[in-house]
């Protein structure tokens, strides 16, 4: 009977002893958790500043692009504008021109 209870004895410390690394192997796994949770944390605040970031940068992107196009409307409008004044100037110049050649050819104007 006392070598039924050393080998008892010898399966109860093999038994304590996969306890205790069983222990110490979840311990592992905790610390390995905390970790990955602080990272995870970590991440997901800075995606968040990121996030903010990108927003206030599409906004301010949205305005710069409206802007623009405001510019453009206006640019567009103030070029056909001047087209028109250099054809009025380009007929009134034409127009000019052909009174001043009339006058010399009249009778009145020359001097003896």
């Amino acid at each position: 009977m006392t070598q039924q209870g050393a080998v008892l004895q010898g399966y109860n410390n093999e038994l304590v002893k996969c306890i205790e690394d069983l222990c110490m192997q979840k311990e592992e796994l905790n610390k390995q958790i905390q970790q990955a949770e602080e990272e995870k944390n970590k991440l997901q605040h800075e995606i968040q500043v990121l996030s903010e970031q990108l927003e206030c940068v599409c906004e301010n992107l949205a305005q710069k692009v409206a802007s623009r196009n405001e510019l453009d409307k206006l640019l567009a409008e103030t070029e056909a504008a001047y087209m028109k004044i250099l054809d009025s100037s380009r007929t009134l110049l034409n127009v000019l021109k052909k009174e001043v050649g009339s006058l010399k050819h009249s009778p009145d104007l020359k001097t003896s």
